[in-house]
This record gives structure tokens, C-alpha cells and sequence, in this order.
């Protein structure tokens, strides 16, 4: 079999940052995946399953009521891998044209007090597997290290 895309990319040399992971034509359509990298893959730890799940709840609930940008979400979830998150838009996009929003994101989380949305037993599949400390950690980890100070080379892929 042919290997996928995203095994393609060389993760040895994969930094923390926003990557346009591939674009698909569906329709009229163009949808683009971005590969919202949290972790240096295989040079520091992953994210606890935890922390990921709830990042994933925030930050899907914050972007679909996005006035601005709610329209254009069709999915925001994990990497199996633990270091990261994908983000598939409708649209042609580059990862410099969802920089303020991954900050808008990234901040709602960091500072989120409260009750985890979504995250009762009818509401979802794994309920009891949130971490709210180490999410709002790991999303202002990313948000001061990273978002905040941005460079090309946290954009492009290896």
C-alpha cells in the first residue's frame, strides 16, 4: 500500500507549531486539514489522554460557535499519536489565515474555569477521562510558547 501523507513527513524534524497537513477537493469544494502540532513528536512527552480529550471538547465547542468561523469547521479532534490535533476547514486556507483563531482557541481553553462541556455520560463516549488542570497547562504552554512567537518554520513542514 501507498503510504498516507502525513507518514510522510519527516516528524524527527517536526516542530511544535501550524501545518497545512493536505487540502482535498470534495465537490466544489476545497477542504484543508491542519495538523495542529502541540509536542515535538518522539523528543517530548505526549499529551495525558486526559488533557487531550478535554482540549478536544473546548476547542471544538469554541470553534463551531465562532461567528466567524463556525461555518467553516468540519472537524477538530486528537492525533492517535497524543502530540496534537486536526483541524479540517472548508476552504482553501494557509496556516498564517487561522493563526488569530488557534490564539483565540488556545487562550478560551487556558483560561476556561468551569464545567467541561460536554463531558456528561449521555453527552459522551468516555466521560470520566478529562483533565481540565493539565489541558488548561498544555493549552497555555502552546499558546505562550509557540502561537504567541510564531515563526515560518513552525508553519511549513519539514
Amino acid at each position: 500500500m501507498k503510504k498516507i501523507q502525513s507518514f510522510q513527513v519527516n516528524h524527527d524534524k517536526l516542530l511544535r507549531g501550524i501545518y497545512v497537513s493536505r487540502k482535498d477537493i470534495v465537490g466544489e469544494e476545497i477542504l484543508t486539514t491542519f495538523d495542529i502540532r502541540m509536542k515535538e513528536p518522539n523528543r517530548e512527552p505526549s499529551m495525558h489522554p486526559g488533557a487531550l480529550h478535554t482540549i478536544e471538547h473546548l476547542a471544538a465547542t469554541f470553534l463551531r460557535n465562532n461567528k466567524e468561523w463556525g461555518r467553516r469547521i468540519i472537524y477538530w479532534g486528537p492525533m492517535g499519536c497524543l502530540t496534537g490535533n486536526y483541524l479540517i476547514l472548508r476552504g482553501d486556507f494557509a496556516s498564517k489565515d487561522i493563526l488569530e483563531i488557534m490564539k483565540e482557541t488556545f487562550l478560551f481553553i487556558a483560561n476556561f474555569d468551569g464545567q467541561i462541556l460536554g463531558a456528561k455520560p449521555r453527552e459522551c463516549g468516555n466521560y470520566l477521562l478529562h483533565d481540565l488542570p493539565m489541558a488548561r497547562f498544555e493549552a497555555k504552554k502552546f499558546l505562550d510558547e509557540v502561537l504567541l512567537k510564531i515563526k515560518q518554520k513552525n508553519m511549513v513542514y519539514p
